[in-house]
């Protein structure tokens, strides 16, 4: 066979170069005649989705989106864009010069925009200014995000999930949303859309004030979300990164947020404006956790160079590797009155490691770590310490979630149950009660002691489920059975 195909190679090949000769002399004759001119390469057309939405994603959509309309304004679709906001309609196709939104943007009208921070770059303005003047084409695509509840047809992974302080609600996350759930699994009481695609990591202040939600939407941007779950309402949301960000953490003392990204970096930001700090470039891979020590000035953050990092949380810097290094790092948790962690990842194995190192290290020794639990029946995703500081869950890739005694190490319980990947596991304020939840979508309720199994419920409302509940105050709901 092989034979054949270079035989026929060889032929077309002569067959090429014997046209090529043949059609020698008619071109030479023709040279004389006029000669076309090449065709100009034409100028490519400015869409709103490719060329218009990143710059408002980048610089605009923290403050111009479904959950925190500032002005009434939400940029996140072409229709919401060109209804515009208090002011009437931001652009009008075709002319520029009579569209808010250029004058905004280059200051003609005051506040100029994006507010408080640095104008936009030259090259956005010229862009932006060019796509209305072109006739400002929409190119979005029919399953564009929308403000509205999300729609479920089989439940979600559940990725994220926390108990509020004072034990009465829990917060799961969803498809571009946090559902509020009372704490004992009877029922949904809110719905809190955002823009985020996915939520990684949800946190609570000390006084149930503030809660934090982390993520974003992959290879486009992350997003840190300021909630006031009472009211329900989004107070502010910070944007960083072009992916995701993991591990959320809120400082003890409520002044700061930590994240990590898929850039090798620690960001910190402060609650109170949303405003970014600092960035801390020490790690050499993704960073996926990150946890405050107890007085808020230090900071831990772990991922998957291996690294469990100790940072100087209030000047932005790096101070040294709290562990000797095994595999790669997904979650860290810390004792709720002490300075120790527990971190785990690809090797299976917890370990618990002071944050202060008691006297100068040798090379080759381990001298933070306290101990190491027993190791898991797959990598660990997720880890919690009781407010009681008394157990330690961990869960991961393994079909059961366990529960060590933290002063021991010893096993206590095994909460079975899961059907696949374990990926958030939260003890309750008054450490009697475990929430888990993972890719199975179903979030479970166990008793710490035996880890027996209280409750298990589908986080969200799925469509035409005979079952579903709507939340108080109306509206779509879930709380699933």
């Amino acid at each position: 066979m092989r034979m054949n195909v270079k035989a026929i190679t060889m032929v077309s090949v002569r067959w090429v170069v014997a046209v090529g000769l043949l059609c020698a002399v008619p071109i030479r004759v023709a040279q004389t005649a006029p000669q076309a001119k090449p065709q100009e390469a034409q100028p490519q057309t400015l869409e709103f989705t490719r060329d218009i939405r990143p710059i408002l994603d980048k610089n605009c959509t923290s403050c111009h989106q479904p959950a925190l309309k500032q002005a009434d304004l939400d940029l996140t679709t072409y229709a919401r864009f060109q209804a515009g906001g208090k002011r009437g309609p931001a652009f009008v196709a075709g002319s520029p010069e009579q569209s808010l939104v250029m004058q905004f943007i280059t200051a003609a009208l005051k506040p100029s925009m994006p507010l408080g921070q640095p104008p936009l770059a030259a090259n956005d303005v010229a862009t932006v200014r060019d796509w209305i003047s072109a006739g400002a084409r929409d190119d979005s695509p029919s399953e564009m995000a929308s403000s509205e509840a999300a729609v479920y047809h089989q439940p979600p992974v559940i990725t994220a999930l926390r108990f509020s302080p004072d034990g009465t609600t829990l917060a799961v996350s969803g498809n571009r949303e946090v559902l509020l759930h009372r704490a004992d699994g009877s029922g949904l009481v809110k719905r809190l859309p955002g823009r985020a695609d996915r939520i990684l990591s949800i946190a609570f202040s000390a006084d149930g004030n503030l809660m934090i939600a982390g993520g974003g939407t992959p290879a486009r941007f992350g997003e840190i979300q300021f909630w006031d779950p009472r009211e329900g309402k989004l107070l502010r949301a910070a944007e960083t990164t072009s992916d995701t960000v993991f591990g959320a953490s809120l400082s003890p003392d409520g002044s700061k947020v930590a994240v990590g990204c898929a850039d090798n970096t620690v960001r910190a930001f402060e609650t109170a404006t949303g405003k970014e700090l600092y960035k801390i470039s020490a790690h050499e891979n993704w960073v996926l956790g990150t946890a405050f020590g107890i007085d808020s000035k230090r900071l831990v953050s772990v991922g998957r160079d291996r690294a469990a990092k100790l940072i100087d949380a209030d000047a932005g810097q790096f101070l040294e590797n709290v562990n000797q290094m095994h595999g790669e790092l997904s979650a860290v948790t810390r004792h709720p009155t002490a300075d120790e962690i527990v971190i785990g990842g690809e090797d299976r194995i917890p370990y618990v490691y002071r944050m202060d190192r008691p006297r100068n290290m040798k090379v080759g020794e381990d001298a933070t770590l306290v101990r190491q639990l027993a190791a898991q029946d797959g990598a660990i995703f997720a880890l919690d310490w009781s407010p009681d500081g008394k157990r330690v869950a961990v869960g991961g890739a393994g079909p059961s979630v366990n529960i060590y005694d933290a002063e021991s190490g010893l096993p206590l319980a095994s909460c079975k149950g899961h059907t696949a990947g374990i990926y958030a596991v939260a003890f309750s304020p008054d450490s009697t009660r475990l929430a888990t939840g993972g890719f199975d979508g179903q979030v479970r309720l166990y008793s710490t002691t035996a880890c027996t199994l209280e409750k298990s419920f589908v986080p969200v409302p799925l469509l035409n489920h005979p079952t579903a509940q709507s939340p108080r105050g109306g509206g779509p709901g879930g709380g699933v059975q």
